[in-house]
Order: structure tokens, then C-alpha cells, then sequence
């Protein structure tokens, strides 16, 4: 893929400084921050294993702070140590680590500047992808929608690693939890690395679903109605709390 090739010229080309970025300021990562990163890695090493990437394609990131944790550009997952721990500012300057960011930067600071997220995952699964490119919206298939704000929409096409990538991805967002990037991928945010990650499972089975209901010829899936979807979105406030 284009986005995993260029990670790898950047993980050659980064610490020569061409892709800009500047000198770590050298400090020691604090606790929590070490702590976050071996959650970071982890997650990242999950969306490996179960198919939602290939490669070092797509990425993670999650906030500490001031500091945002993320993925760096071109290392495969599971080479990833703690004494690797990349980090940046809100405004993209490196604060932590050697290794050069990923190239997908842009995205993820411009949520953690917008919402409230803890942490931000972003991949490209197959069938979330190959839904992206059908429909400008993933329709209300299933109640489950509600957990990310309703129908998804998708951001349309623009180069990764661009700030017009970034725009397009906030304005699919708006009131949501969950876009699709056309012809590219997912973004899922949440206030930990576990809700952003099984948010962006759920898209991708939403996605499985509607694309498996779609293809049986001479039937249109049934769709939930905006009061369905308003529906379930209460009680899902709901699952899990002891009740009393």
C-alpha cells in the first residue's frame, strides 16, 4: 500500500530530519505515559491479529495529558519496545522518542483538538474500506450503529497524511464516534484505547453485515429508523450499569 510504503521510506528518511521533524526534547517518559505505551502497543499489535490491518498500515495513538503517544512510522508492531515510546505535542512537535511519527499525524491530532478522545485508532479493514467506496453513508443496518452516533459517513478521498485528509475526516465526524475514509480506511476515537478499538470492530462488522445483506440479489436490507437508532443509542447509556 502507498500509505505503508511511504511509512517505510520515513522510518529510513526520519532520522536524517526529511521528513521535518524536529529533535526530541530527550526527556524520560513519566509513568503514566509508560504505562500508556505498553497499552498503545498492544492495541496496535491487535488490529494485527485480527485483520484490520496488514503490515504497518494504519495506526494508534492515545492522550496523556498534553502529550499524545502514537505509533511511529514504518516498525512493524510487534517490534515495537518500551524504549520506543514516540510522542508529540498538540501542535506536532516531538516530545518523546527518536522514532519519526506516523504519517497519519495530521488525523489524529485534529481529533484530539476538536473532541474530547482519549485515544484515536485508525485502520483499513476490508470491508469498512470496500464500503467507502459504495455509499456516502453506512445505512442503519443494525442497532449497533448507535454506538457510533447513527449512520457513518464517509470522509471523501484525499491524499493520507494531509491536513485536507484531516478536514474531511472532522466534518464526517461531527456528532459521531466513527467515520469511513473513502477509498482508505476507518477512524474511530473514544475516551480509552479499548472503546476506540471495539468501536472500530463494530464499524467493521457493520460494514461485514450491510455488504453481506446487500449482495443477495432481488432483496434491499431493512433499515433502522432515526427514532430506532435513538432508541437503542439511550439504552446502550444504560448496558452494563448495575441497576438500583
Amino acid at each position: 500500500m502507498a500509505e505503508q510504503r511511504r511509512d517505510e521510506r520515513d522510518e529510513r528518511d526520519g532520522r536524517d530530519g526529511a521528513r521535518g521533524v524536529p529533535e526530541p526534547s530527550g526527556r524520560e517518559a513519566l509513568a503514566a505515559e509508560a504505562d500508556a505505551w505498553q497499552d498503545l502497543v498492544a492495541t496496535a499489535r491487535r488490529t494485527v491479529t485480527e485483520g484490520l490491518v496488514v503490515g504497518t498500515s494504519g495506526n494508534v495513538s492515545v492522550r496523556v495529558g498534553d502529550t499524545v503517544l502514537v505509533t511511529p512510522s514504518g516498525v512493524p508492531y510487534d517490534r515495537l519496545a518500551p524504549g520506543d515510546v514516540t510522542g508529540v505535542d498538540l501542535d506536532g512537535r516531538q516530545v518523546l522518542g527518536t522514532l519519526p511519527p506516523t504519517s497519519e499525524l495530521p488525523m489524529h491530532l485534529a481529533v484530539y483538538r476538536t473532541t474530547d478522545a482519549g485515544a484515536v485508532v485508525h485502520t483499513h479493514a476490508v470491508h469498512a474500506t470496500a464500503v467507502s467506496t459504495l455509499v456516502p453513508e453506512l445505512p442503519a443496518i443494525h442497532y449497533m450503529s448507535a454506538a457510533l452516533g447513527g449512520t457513518v459517513r464517509v470522509a471523501p478521498y484525499a491524499t493520507y497524511g494531509t491536513d485536507e485528509l484531516a478536514a474531511n475526516m472532522l466534518r464526517a465526524l461531527a456528532g459521531r464516534s466513527g467515520c469511513l475514509l473513502q477509498n482508505h480506511g476507518t477512524v474511530t476515537y473514544g475516551a480509552t484505547l479499548a472503546q476506540a478499538y471495539d468501536r472500530t470492530a463494530q464499524l467493521e462488522w457493520l460494514c461485514h453485515l450491510w455488504l453481506t445483506a446487500s449482495a443477495v440479489p432481488g432483496l434491499t436490507p431493512a433499515l433502522l429508523s432515526p427514532d430506532q437508532v435513538a432508541s437503542a443509542a439511550e439504552k446502550l447509556k444504560r448496558y452494563g450499569r448495575r441497576q438500583g
